[in-house]
């Protein structure tokens, strides 16, 4: 039978705060070590002793997780509306009669069993319905290019000589492009030589919808790719009023021979800063491009756990990490290190305090707007 390590519980001196005994609780009480063998129904409220891993996969099969419409993507036009035969209908615990052919859709319920040949389900809410057919309304994938410039960057993995860097920004950068459902091209690091920055940046806006740098947009006699842009299109803006990231720039070059144009944003080469301006002007332009509106971020309430002055006019944005604190309340711990090439700013943080223009000093115990990376990256 299961033993107290002593008598803990033997009233003596003040009553004990609740917390006290959960953890009078958890360090002394041993709990009850024999294992037997019970029938599943007898199993409801028992505490499994070892580990239990299903043989299978439950359910056994791809399933439809709303009530749609199966068909095969490769079907769908990337400029128009698709129209598609409906030639079955599949519910739950009944499958697909023979596999989807091209050019078709099967009406398919909640778990129901996912034809074969089919690779994606439209929620009915998202088409209509004509007669014996469906409509479906979808945009193709955004295009976006991205590159690093500056003579000091490398290829991680390869030799790196005295002066310089490994480049991360190029892998943030795509992995972030990607959860927002668009489609990156890496073309790898530019050095610091405006004529061939310039014949880069056209060749990628003839190919994509968003060219994305980092590097090289700042006011140094070394930072091209400024003029680079203004040589082969035009700057909307060049300096926002943000930190990390004040030297961002926004811009339209034109694709050749073409009627059409791509975006273009040149962002800091830091990664933190690289971070906070992808988050703050490239997330919703992307969003744009791929006809979603942006829904507007809804910083969280936490306690801060530091004191910070910042100058009045511009957005700051400070790295944190959360902690639950003695009175229960969730407090932002600022990152030791502010630098934003330090990417452990990042990988050590759980998101971003948002200081508006008008904050000019942060008090500890203060109430400040937390904004998560997984919000920032959704």
């Amino acid at each position: 039978m299961a033993q107290l390590t002593d008598d803990c519980f033997a009233f003596s001196g003040p009553l004990l705060p609740v917390e006290e005994v959960e953890r009078i609780i958890g360090e002394r009480v041993t709990p009850v070590a024999e294992i037997e063998t019970v029938p599943l129904h007898a199993a409801s409220g028992r505490v499994i002793a070892r580990e239990v891993v299903a043989p299978m996969d439950l359910p056994p099969f791809d399933n439809s997780a709303v009530d749609g419409y199966a068909v095969r993507h490769a079907d769908l036009e990337a400029s128009t509306e698709t129209r598609l035969a409906v030639v079955e209908r599949v519910t739950a615990g009944r499958a697909a009669a023979c596999a989807l052919a091209a050019g078709a859709a099967v009406r398919i319920f909640t778990g129901a069993p996912m034809p074969s040949g089919a690779d994606t389900v439209f929620m009915q809410e998202d088409v209509r319905r004509d007669g014996e057919a469906v409509i479906l309304d979808v945009f193709r994938r955004v295009r976006v290019a991205v590159f690093s410039t500056g003579d000091e960057i490398v290829e991680p993995g390869t030799p790196r000589p005295g002066a310089a860097l490994y480049d991360a920004n190029r892998y943030l950068l795509g992995g972030l492009i990607e959860r927002l459902g668009a489609t990156s091209t890496d073309l790898g690091i530019l050095p610091d030589d405006p004529e061939r920055l310039a014949r880069a940046i056209a060749a990628a806006a003839a190919e994509h919808d968003l060219v994305v740098t980092s590097g090289g947009v700042s006011t140094g006699e070394a930072d091209h790719v400024r003029r680079a842009v203004e040589t082969v299109g035009r700057l909307v803006f060049w300096r926002v009023a943000i930190k990390p990231g004040r030297p961002v720039a926004m811009g339209v070059v034109p694709a050749l021979g073409q009627d059409a144009s791509a975006a273009f944003v040149g962002l800091p080469g830091n990664p933190a800063a690289v971070y906070v301006t992808f988050a703050r002007v490239v997330r919703p332009l992307l969003l744009r491009l791929a006809g979603a509106e942006a829904a507007p971020l809804l910083a969280l309430p936490v306690r801060a756990g530091f004191g910070y002055r910042k100058k009045a006019g511009r957005r700051e944005y400070v790295r944190v990490k959360l902690k639950r604190t003695a009175d229960g309340m969730v407090e932002a711990i600022k990152h030791a290190q502010e630098g934003a090439g330090i990417i452990t700013s990042l990988t050590e943080t759980d998101g971003l305090v948002e200081l508006s223009e008008d904050t000019t000093t942060v008090a500890p115990g203060t109430t400040v707007g937390f904004l998560s990376y997984a919000a920032l990256a959704a």
